[in-house]
């Protein structure tokens, strides 16, 4: 929905709305977020967000929403990428290349495990 007009708009955006954000919530929906600052894509989070949707494209993996995002505050970490399934706590990782991205999303996105060798701990 583009423009909100009247009370009946309003309510039909605020049904979407809520209904999006319950399926962010569902077990099985996983949200990717790569960092998209000036710092990030110095150092590369172009190839990684190329590199995460080939996967998703390749692979057919479903339930899951990419994301870019401005800057995520830890330029020494770049690019950094973000994973949440299905609500839980948003998993960063950190000096991701283009081969660590496709292994992210392989076990932590498709699989559920954490790839811990990128973790960032905040």
């Amino acid at each position: 929905m583009d423009v909100i007009n009247s009370l009946e708009d309003l309510k039909i955006f605020r049904k979407e709305s809520l209904a999006k954000l319950k399926m962010k919530k569902t077990a099985g929906y996983v949200q990717v977020f790569i960092g998209m600052g000036s710092c990030g894509i110095a150092v590369g989070a172009r190839e990684i967000m190329k590199a995460v949707l080939d996967y998703v494209e390749k692979n057919q993996v479903e339930n899951v929403s990419v994301t870019q995002t401005g800057c995520i505050g830890l330029c020494g970490q770049e690019p950094i990428l973000q994973v949440v399934r299905g609500g839980s706590e948003r998993i960063s990782y950190g000096k991701v290349s283009p081969e660590i991205a496709k292994n992210i999303m392989k076990s932590h996105v498709v699989e559920g495990n954490i790839f811990k060798d990128n973790v960032i701990q905040l």
